[in-house]
Order: C-alpha cells, then sequence, then structure tokens
C-alpha cells in the first residue's frame, strides 16, 4: 500500500471539507440526530427493560396474589312480591383471614410459602412533622417472596412477630422525610397512636408510579411494616367481630369499634368484612403456577362457603402485558432511529453527489496532473467517512445529554451501555462507506477533458 499517496489523498479531502465548513456541518447534521436519536432511544429501552426486571423481582413470575372483594348481593327478582326485590339466601363468608393463610401453606404441597398482609392508613408524626402514610402488617415471608432487601438494620425476629411487639421496618422515602439529621435505626416513629421502634430499613426501590398501579403493588419506599400480629393487635383486626351476627353495623376490635353508619346509604354499602387486605403464595415451581391456582380457588371457595368474595392474580400474565407493550415501544423507538439514520446517509450522498458536479474542474486538473482514478475515489470516500465520523462524535455526545435531560426531565429510567455507543458510532462509519460509493465513482469515471471544459 502507497502510504505517502494515501495520506496525501487524505490531506486533500481534508482541506476540501474545510474549505466549505458550512456545508460539511450541515451534511453531518443528519448523521448527528441520527446517532443521537439511536443512542438515546437505546437508553430508553435499557431503562424499560430494567423496570421490568425490577418488577419481576418485587412481584415474582412464581406468585399467586389473592385479594379480597366484598361480596355484592345478587338473586332472583320476586315477581310475586311486585316490589322488584333481589333477595336470594345469604351465605355467611368469614372473608379472607389467616385461617386461609395457615390452610394453603399446610395442605398444599406445590406451595413454598405464604405471606399475609394487612394494610392499615394511618399517620405519621414525628418532630412536629405529619404525614399521611400505611402501615404494612407482615409475615416473615414478606421480605424473602418480594426480595426486597435491607439497607439498615435487621428483619423481625421470632420473639417480635409472635408477640406482636412496637417495631417497625420503614422504607427510603419514609428515612429521608422524619431522620434528615439523625439516624433511624433505634429511634421511635409515632405510626397512628402508637410509637413504634425502628429496627431496619429498605432499600430504595425504583418502580414506576404507572408499573405500580398496573401491577397493582405499593410504593415499598413510602410504607412501615410491622409484624401482622402488632398491626392486628394494636391497629385494627376486622375479623374480630364480636356480635354473633354477620349483619350488625358496628365492627369490634380491640376495645375500639368502627361503626358503618346507620343510615340507608350506608346500609347498602359493602362491608369490609375480610381479616386480610392480601395474600401473596409462593409456589416452588412457575410450572405449577396454573395447577396451583386451579386448587387454591376450589379450596378458598370451599371455605368461604361457596361465596366467591376473592380474586386470583397471576401477575406473570400483567408482566407479559406489560413486557409487550414495552416491546411495541422499543421497536418503534428503534425504527425512527433507523429512519433518522438512513435519512442522514442519503444527505451524505446527495451533498457529495453535488460536489462532485460543482468540483468537475477540479477532478479534471487532479486527473491531469497524474491522479488515478483510485486516488479520487479515495478522497471522496476520506470526505464521506470523515463527515460521518465527526457526526457520529457529535451524535454520540447529544445522544447521552440526551439520554441525561429525559431522564431528568420526564422522571423515565435511562440506562446508556457502551454497546449502544459503539454500534452507532459504526453505523454511522459505514454509512459514510456506503453513501460516499456512488459519488466518488462518479468522479472517478468522469473523463479528463471534459472535466477541464466543465464551466
Amino acid at each position: 500500500m502507497n502510504y505517502p499517496r494515501l495520506l496525501s489523498n487524505f490531506r486533500i479531502a481534508t482541506d476540501a471539507l474545510l474549505a466549505n465548513k458550512m456545508r460539511s456541518a450541515l451534511t453531518a447534521l443528519g448523521i448527528i440526530f441520527g446517532v443521537a436519536a439511536v443512542i438515546a432511544m437505546l437508553a430508553i429501552g435499557n431503562g424499560a427493560q430494567q423496570e421490568i426486571l425490577e418488577q419481576i423481582r418485587l412481584v415474582g413470575v412464581n406468585n399467586i396474589v389473592i385479594k379480597p372483594v366484598l361480596e355484592q348481593e345478587e338473586g332472583e327478582v320476586d315477581e310475586k312480591a311486585g316490589t322488584g326485590s333481589t333477595e336470594a339466601p345469604k351465605r355467611f363468608s368469614r372473608g379472607l383471614d389467616m385461617a386461609d393463610a395457615r390452610s394453603i401453606q399446610k395442605l398444599i404441597p406445590t406451595v413454598d410459602q405464604v405471606s399475609p398482609e394487612v394494610v392499615f392508613e394511618t399517620d405519621l408524626i414525628r418532630a412536629g412533622y405529619r404525614r399521611t402514610s400505611r402501615i404494612v402488617g407482615v409475615s416473615p415471608a414478606y421480605f424473602e417472596i418480594t426480595n426486597l432487601p435491607l439497607s439498615e438494620g435487621t428483619h423481625f425476629t421470632e420473639e417480635q412477630m409472635e408477640k406482636g411487639q412496637g417495631v417497625c421496618i420503614i422504607g427510603a422515602g419514609i428515612r429521608k422525610k422524619f431522620f434528615t439529621n439523625e439516624p433511624a435505626l433505634g429511634n421511635y416513629l409515632k405510626v397512628g397512636s402508637h410509637w413504634l421502634k425502628v429496627v431496619g430499613i429498605m432499600q430504595e426501590t425504583l418502580v414506576s408510579e404507572k408499573a405500580i398501579e398496573n401491577l397493582g403493588i405499593r410504593d415499598f419506599n413510602m410504607d412501615v411494616y410491622a409484624p401482622i400480629k402488632t398491626v392486628l393487635g394494636r391497629y385494627i383486626n376486622r375479623a374480630s367481630v364480636l356480635s354473633g351476627n354477620p349483619d350488625e353495623n358496628t365492627v369490634f376490635f380491640n376495645g375500639g369499634s368502627v361503626s358503618f353508619g346507620d343510615d340507608e346509604e350506608d346500609k347498602k354499602k359493602p362491608k369490609n368484612y375480610h381479616q386480610l387486605d392480601r395474600l401473596v403464595v409462593q409456589v416452588k415451581q412457575s410450572e405449577a403456577v396454573t395447577a396451583t391456582t386451579a386448587i387454591i380457588l376450589r379450596m378458598l371457595k370451599r371455605r368461604h362457603n361457596e361465596v366467591v368474595d376473592f380474586e386470583v392474580t397471576i401477575p406473570e400474565q400483567l408482566l407479559k402485558q406489560q413486557q409487550r407493550t414495552k416491546d411495541i415501544f422499543n421497536i418503534v423507538l428503534g425504527a425512527i432511529a433507523g429512519i433518522s439514520l438512513l435519512v442522514g446517509g442519503i444527505g451524505i450522498m446527495n451533498i457529495m453527489l453535488a460536489s462532485v458536479l460543482e468540483r468537475t474542474r477540479e477532478i479534471g486538473t487532479r486527473r491531469a496532473l497524474g491522479a488515478t482514478k483510485k486516488d479520487v475515489v479515495t478522497q471522496f470516500m476520506f470526505e464521506a467517512v470523515m463527515i460521518s465520523l465527526s457526526g457520529g462524535l457529535a451524535g454520540v455526545i447529544l445522544g447521552v445529554s440526551m439520554a441525561y435531560a429525559i431522564e431528568t426531565v420526564t422522571d423515565i429510567q435511562t440506562i446508556i451501555s457502551p454497546l449502544s455507543i459503539i454500534v452507532s458510532f459504526g453505523v454511522s462509519a459505514a454509512i459514510g462507506l456506503i453513501f460516499g460509493i456512488t459519488p466518488a465513482r462518479k468522479a472517478a469515471n468522469q473523463n479528463p477533458i471534459e472535466s477541464l471544459r466543465y464551466e
């Protein structure tokens, strides 16, 4: 290879680009925005994929979620009475309770562990600051099933669970709100009317509000967690009905009472008689999820006296649907970014073709002075590749900046991978080669004599 000749062609190409700075910059714009779009779109796609993995980690593909449903009255119209009433024989159900959780754990061999939950809306108070939040009563299995690690402190001990002691684990958001200038561990937080000692702090979870709503999970960062016996014993236990008549308007618990109202409108409203607000069942093998769900449905229906006052959800179905939506979103974004690069390449080809026409006399002069067709091809290829590479470098900088700006402004998680930068930069170089071939060959194939005569 004749390196001095190659270097000379490179120098001529550089001088030609510097002599037409504005045209070169405008030519590179297509590549700049194309590369930037590829990096930014891939960053959004990687962020979406990371969010999906985070959701799978929180919900678990082997989990079956059981939620209570307030029983709706139904029945046939009493035509004889002529009143249009819908009275039907009522069946009594104790609702979703701890006994259901124990039965599922004990009787179904495919079940690994069960996590009952009780959620109670209350106020958090400390150092003159007050905020509405939730206290969640959980069992030891909760943190393992949801795979929520602690950043500080320890999980509940067996003694704390059995005796229902006044301890709690707080989310990362609660620590930021109530313990800004002092350590949270070992301190007390007033939750409702009780002071609870902080024994652990959970790691911050990064899940969007939309995902939380779609998957039926809570914002773990803003919750307070306590042993389930602590919540049932000190706050609310809807299953502790002292009255023998389940249709009474008042439910008693722990020395207190909650009135459902005495007027006709309140009497028509369904009463929440369920002890638990959620029951998560973790299955040993994902292949057994469907069969286990069918068994749980039959078991709960029998235990609830044929009253279907619960719903069973397999989060995997929701995750698959959400993953499909995000995949379509990523494909569309990728296609837009690819089209941007293609348009940039076409722009390079068009400008280079115009440049060949504009520099016909220059090409003829070079050929007359001894330049070969290969020299002319090399010169124009150098120009196209330099435009692409400089545009690609500027596009990388712009794309990285766009990804950070999108995350900051829109609160959409973006993850920039080195692979996306390498691929986009490599594609920009390839575009320079591919779309520079036609103009370079056209320039080389021109007749030197006719080129010298060109006005």
